[in-house]
């Protein structure tokens, strides 16, 4: 079973407008409402490709009781812990002349809640693959992806961690199976300008020898880059396509990465799929359908790769 853990889950309502006005009345052309979260798109794309998982996290008030239901609507299974005080946050993206974001702040979650997530964590066993995607609540500590790979080092798990700077340096002791920074991340680990897809194998296999695994490394419109922990290394420009949304882009690499892998046990196909699912999502308003993807992969003559 895949496990995704989204700590600061949100209701992601996203509008455009024809040319906004800072200080005036402005009215939307479009409007749209997802269950937002790293952890949580990565649940919705699996389910889209056919893979079920179960979204783990916490929630409060009526935007948690809303995240639920619309991850229940998509057939997303879910296990929220419900935070007493506070309320999931909203996230408002504004798509017009520039894509701007007003993010919430979401709900205080205590110890009690924390030690219920360690309950849950006690559930999987071996074989499952644990998702630790985004940033961490500042009510929350600083350690908490570090503290749970320690937890759980015992199990024979794959975890994969999409979190940057410390967050993802503290965890790679710990050998996650995947660690998906986009090359900006990486450069600023240590302290370099990446923007070619040579110039970030050095440093892929560099956060690998600290401990990651397989690292894939997201460049937008410059493609992707996978290095494995059998030596081998990928490289692809991105399909093509005009892009319409960047949310959830690399989530959806993440969740593609994870079907292809668990389709074949293939690295080549999981980071095809990986890269044709991350394009599918920011070709479209929604997140990725498999329908989508495959048409993707036909440009790279991979359309086998999805059933």
């Amino acid at each position: 079973m895949i496990y995704t853990v989204t700590f600061n889950p949100s209701l992601d309502y996203i509008v455009s407008v024809e040319d906004f006005k800072v200080g005036m009345t402005n009215r939307t052309n479009t409007e749209l409402m997802f269950p937002g979260g790293k952890g949580i798109n990565v649940s919705m794309v699996l389910q889209n490709l056919g893979l079920e998982s179960m979204a783990l996290g916490f929630m409060a008030g009526f935007t948690g009781r809303e995240i639920e239901r619309l991850l229940a609507v998509k057939n997303v299974k879910s296990d929220f812990i419900e935070v007493a005080s506070g309320i999931s946050r909203i996230n408002v993206k504004l798509r017009s002349n520039e894509e701007s974001e007003i993010n919430g702040m979401g709900p205080a979650i205590g110890k009690d809640e924390i030690d219920k997530l360690y309950k849950q964590l006690d559930k999987l066993t071996e074989g499952d693959i644990l998702v630790l995607a985004g940033s961490i609540p500042s009510v929350m500590p600083e350690s908490m992806y570090s503290d749970i790979m320690d937890y759980l080092k015992e199990k024979n798990l794959k975890i994969v961690v999409d979190a940057t700077r410390d967050l993802l340096v503290n965890v790679l002791k710990y050998h996650p199976f995947l660690i998906k920074p986009n090359n900006h991340e990486l450069g600023e680990i240590f302290g370099v300008t990446l923007s070619k897809k040579e110039e970030v194998i050095p440093y892929a296999k560099k956060i690998q020898e600290m401990g990651a695994r397989n690292v894939l490394i997201s460049m937008a419109g410059e493609g992707a880059v996978l290095v494995t922990e059998t030596g081998e290394i990928y490289e692809s420009n991105p399909p093509k396509g005009k892009v319409k949304n960047s949310v959830g882009a690399g989530d959806s690499m993440v969740a593609g990465f994870l079907a292809g892998y668990l389709h074949s046990g293939s690295y080549e196909e999981a980071f095809y799929m990986g890269v044709c699912t991350g394009s599918a999502s920011a070709f479209s308003d929604n997140l990725a359908t498999k329908e989508e993807v495959r048409e993707l992969l036909k440009q790279f003559n991979k359309e086998s790769y999805i059933s």
